[in-house]
């Protein structure tokens, strides 16, 4: 007795039909009559000559089941190369047209349901992709049910309807109940004869016979949508054995959407994580230009530790800081946004460089033990033209001199942060107007083919050769400067993720600066509103005077009531005036609405009205107060 071979699922003998195995084996085929083999169009089955039907040859049998089970270990595999949803439905589509189908509609669910998601809105399909066998000109006068085919159910160019676009399923009706049976149905089954009308919209028609069959779609939890597998005239009908193919094609083709969907949730995540963490916009301090570039180390995988961030500081200064965590895991983005959240309460507090690091240091070590990163603080002053530099294992900044000299600054390691017991030391370095300082991460100047310095060297002669281009009298572009030193990097040279943050030093000039000490008494609030008027007049700013008095006067006011010390007194010209009152009480002003009978509590209300911007930060030995004017 001859075996035949089985699917691997072991439910159902793939060999030949149950009529064929019970013809008697003598019954030979008549000569020129060939089985319908999948794949690949054959001739149907049909009468003999005299009548009687034909008996298939079961090695003929046997190679079909083979052929068969090749196509469907070539379909699946092909199935599951792609990675995102279109992808999966493109190979499903190429698979099946034309060797398995003549044409194909998929249909998904709209919105997808993701992972342990029970859907909420009604049940949508959605035509996703159709495929199928284009026409030659030699097989354009073929009969009118495959023209019917091949045209009017796919393509919405032909003169009769396309298929529908959307389907909603009705609770109860007859295509829920074909979807709910999971198992793919033929065409001319009662069920389809009416399901397939309301999957495809009404007056559409399909072939008949066992030329359509419709496939739902499970996922692991659920139906996600449908595929209509159809075949013209020119070839064999669809078998028993074809509903065994359309269910290995829609369950490979499911599971492989679920997966998508799943990573594509998981990459929308990701990027959400990693974009939320990194400043949207850079602020714009006075005295310094900004410009910052982020890469992630792979388009696929946009979660990593490396961050940057400028965070205005009183007098007008600003803190610079760039930090790479280990790693490129979404564990890596959520550790480095507690330290990027750490380093800005730190900023806030106005902590010298060395002891932001130092507390970064214990807040890793609260992390955990395995929580290591690098990082490198900076504090710019552009009255005093200076740069205080703080380093814990990251690679030294770069410093590119107006003339086009550019120098690596000599600034002590450190040790990386989460290695605790390990003091930090901080350098203060002169910052001239026009130089740019450039911080960045390693994954710049360190690869598989390079080392950390060899790349140093490499950049600092990039940014030399960039600035030669300007000339010795102008600092190049900084946003053109960035893209400059991104491109350094060549093909596939690459391995880490890459920040980059560019300081522009412009400085205030001394003769923009006026600076005085005022004792906390009553006559205080009077000489600060002479002082402010002599500063204004000499920068041409009377227009103001009215108004810097007024709100000097306030502020002075509101110091000298809670200071024990000297208060004092700043006033900046740059494209904006800014004036900053410090005191030695670290109690914050707060804006609140005085009654009518109250004799004082307005002061802040008319800064808030007058001034453009104003704030207040608190200070280790105080704070400051401060507002802005814009300049006419």
């Amino acid at each position: 007795m001859t075996e035949h071979p089985t699917s691997h699922e072991g439910r159902q003998p793939l060999a030949a039909r149950p009529q064929e195995r019970a013809r008697p084996r003598q019954q030979e085929a008549p000569p020129g009559v060939a089985a319908a083999s999948i794949p690949g169009p054959s001739p149907a089955s049909g009468t003999g000559m005299d009548g009687a039907t034909p008996v298939v040859d079961p090695q003929t049998v046997m190679r079909r089941e083979g052929d068969r089970l090749r196509f469907v270990g070539a379909a699946t595999r092909r199935i599951a190369r792609g990675i995102d949803l279109d992808e999966i439905v493109l190979g499903l589509c190429r698979a099946s047209v034309p060797t398995f189908s003549d044409a194909i509609l998929v249909y998904l669910r709209d919105p997808l349901p993701v992972g342990d998601e029970r859907p909420v809105n009604p049940f949508v399909l959605r035509l996703r992709r159709t495929d199928r066998l284009r026409l030659t000109d030699e097989e354009s006068d073929s009969g009118p049910e495959g023209e019917r085919l091949r045209l009017a159910v796919t393509d919405p160019q032909s003169g009769m309807l396309p298929a529908a676009d959307l389907c909603e399923i009705r609770t109860g009706g007859a295509l829920a109940e074909v979807l709910r049976g999971v198992r793919p149905v033929f065409g001319d089954s009662a069920a389809a004869r009416v399901a397939l009308p309301e999957l495809l919209g009404a007056g559409r028609t399909v072939p008949t016979g066992h030329r359509a069959i419709l496939a739902p779609l499970r996922g692991r939890r659920r139906v996600i949508g449908a595929a209509v597998f159809l075949r013209g005239t020119d070839r064999a009908p669809f078998e028993a054995n074809d509903l065994l193919v359309a269910a290995q094609l829609a369950t490979h083709t499911a599971l492989g959407i679920d997966k998508a969907v799943l990573y594509g949730r998981e990459a929308y995540i990701a990027d959400e994580l990693q974009r939320t963490m990194l400043p949207d916009s850079l602020p714009q301090p006075t005295g310094v230009r900004l410009a910052s570039r982020y890469l992630p180390a792979a388009e696929t995988a946009r979660v990593g530790g490396d961050w940057y961030d400028a965070i205005p500081l009183p007098g007008s200064r600003v803190a610079l800081v760039v930090g790479d965590v280990m790693g490129h895991s979404m564990t890596s983005a959520a550790i480095m946004g507690q330290l990027r959240t750490t380093a800005q309460t730190l900023a806030g507090l106005d902590l010298p460089p060395q002891e932001v690091l130092h507390h970064l240091d214990e807040q890793a070590q609260r992390l955990g033990s395995d929580r290591m990163a690098t990082c490198l603080y900076a504090v710019y002053d552009p009255v005093a033209h200076r740069i205080t530099i703080a380093n814990a294992g990251h690679p030294p900044p770069v410093l590119l001199h107006l003339g086009g000299r550019a120098e690596v600054l000599r600034v002590p390691p450190g040790a990386p942060i989460g290695v605790g017991g390990v003091d930090f030391e901080a350098v203060e370095l002169d910052a001239p107007a026009g130089a740019t300082l450039l911080l960045y991460t390693d994954g710049l100047v360190e690869s598989r083919i390079r080392d950390v310095w060899t790349g140093i060297e490499i950049l600092r002669e990039r940014l030399a050769a960039t600035a030669q281009l300007t000339g010795p009298d102008h600092s190049p572009p900084l946003e053109a400067l960035c893209d400059d030193v991104l491109d350094m990097l060549g093909p596939g040279d690459r391995d880490d993720d890459i920040a980059l943050l560019a300081a522009r030093f412009d400085g205030i000039a001394p003769s923009d600066v006026a600076y005085w000490f005022l004792e906390p008494e009553d006559a205080a609030p009077g000489r600060a509103r002479r002082l402010a008027r002599r500063a204004l007049s000499r920068w041409g700013l009377d227009d103001l005077s009215d108004e810097v008095e007024l709100l000097v006067s306030e502020v002075v006011t509101n110091a000298v009531r809670y200071a024990e010390r000297p208060v004092t007194l700043r006033l900046l010209r740059t494209d904006i005036l800014r004036c900053e009152v410090g005191d030695d009480s670290p109690q914050l002003p707060r804006q609140r609405r005085a009654r009518e009978t109250d004799e004082g509590g307005r002061g802040l209300f008319l800064v808030n009205r007058l001034a453009r911007r104003w704030g207040a930060t608190r200070l280790s030995t105080g704070k400051v107060v401060w507002f802005e004017m814009a300049t006419p």
